[in-house]
């Protein structure tokens, strides 16, 4: 098995690439990339530069463990601290009650940036309508009207065609014809996956049944785990988990009742080896460095950029430069021997997305219209 630690937004790009041309050679035996070693990378470490007079604090949601996004962020703070020589602190919050305060108390240290994750539209508008010379980013926060403050950076990142690609796996993999997701809320930004996804498995299985359920929170995996039970009583036998760490509950009970799950945001194949399906990879990581890169090489302004699957800001767990193979391994026989065509037709979906043959429902931008 080849696993490998992500290697930054530069080698998961490549794999579009190397997507695109594995779909040319249509009339030739499907070349897993990850397993080629005429496309191997070399990565040259450099010593990071001395921006020690640069400093960012970035606000957690809650705190780090939820092999998700909150992990993911503070992911790419450490890389962003090691990579680019800066200052950098990661504050662990209990929950929304305590965002306020604890994104008040890092803007009395006056860092470069303050960088919130996850954190309610309204509370940012405020902080940052109140501090106009403190220079704010944020991520994972979904505002329904524009915002303009020329001290706030937001990046979106678009999880509709990644979750597109992972519903093709899951249409061509069920066995019982039918499949669901589990939703932190019912939102624009979780719908954002979930519909992706439908619309993928519907690609490959018109007949295929979706069903869906919401938790209502994002970290309750006990009722995560109890509506994905629910779910597969009902005859699902894989499940999409968009639910932060409610979606532990979700892979737990895939793991029970020796069913499948596809795990969202970080590369959570390992945490159930066999049933973890493949991961729809959200890199927050990539935001986080992102933001602070734009510090250091003073190209930080306000307003909002888009990145998704083209960028390298979305992707698979089993892309060059994630290489995900661990259900190859562990998973069963009957399923793993479909991977090759499953991840054939994933390279050829995903080439057509970005020629914009496929044109994936965006849910943010029909909440929004």
């Amino acid at each position: 098995m080849v696993l490998r630690k992500w290697i930054g937004m530069a080698a998961l790009a490549s794999s579009l690439l190397l997507a695109t041309s594995a779909v040319a050679a249509q009339d030739t035996a499907y070349v897993d990339p990850c397993l080629d070693a005429s496309m191997e990378a070399t990565e040259v470490a450099s010593p990071p530069a001395d921006n020690s007079d640069i400093s960012f604090t970035v606000i957690l949601p809650n705190p780090r463990g939820d092999r998700s996004f909150i992990d993911s962020a503070a992911g790419g703070a450490e890389r962003a601290i090691a990579e680019l020589g800066v200052e950098g602190t990661i504050v662990e919050t209990a929950g929304v009650q305590e965002h306020d305060a604890a994104i008040r108390r890092a803007v009395q240290d006056s860092p470069d940036l303050v960088i919130m994750i996850a954190v309610d539209a309204s509370t940012i508008e405020e902080i940052v309508d109140e501090f106009p010379d403190q220079n704010f980013a944020a991520q994972e926060t979904f505002f329904f009207e524009p915002v303009d403050f020329p001290n706030l950076a937001l990046t979106t990142i678009l999880t509709h065609e990644n979750s597109y690609l992972a519903g093709v796996a899951a249409g061509m993999l069920t066995r019982t014809g039918t499949v669901g997701s589990v939703g932190g809320l019912d939102t624009p930004g979780i719908n954002l996956f979930i519909v992706g996804f439908e619309e993928g498995v519907r690609s490959v299985c018109p007949d295929c049944q979706t069903l869906r359920s919401y938790v209502g929170d994002f970290s309750d995996p006990v009722t995560g785990k109890e509506q994905a039970l629910a779910l597969y009583e009902q005859g699902a036998d894989i499940l999409y988990q968009v639910a932060g760490r409610s979606g532990e509950g979700v892979l737990e009970a895939a793991a029970e009742t020796g069913n499948f799950a596809i795990g969202v945001d970080g590369n959570q194949d390992d945490l159930y080896p066999g049933n973890v399906i493949v991961s729809a990879m959200k890199r927050v990581d990539n935001a986080v460095f992102g933001f602070v890169q734009s510090v250091v090489d003073g190209s930080f302004e306000g307003g909002t950029q888009n990145y998704g699957m083209a960028e390298g800001y979305a992707g698979l767990s089993w892309d060059v430069g994630v290489c995900s193979r661990t259900f190859d391994e562990y998973g069963p026989e009957d399923m793993v021997a479909e991977l090759p065509a499953v991840r054939a037709a994933i390279d050829e979906a995903r080439a057509a997305i970005l020629a914009g043959d496929i044109v994936v429902t965006n849910a943010l931008e029909e909440a929004s219209s």
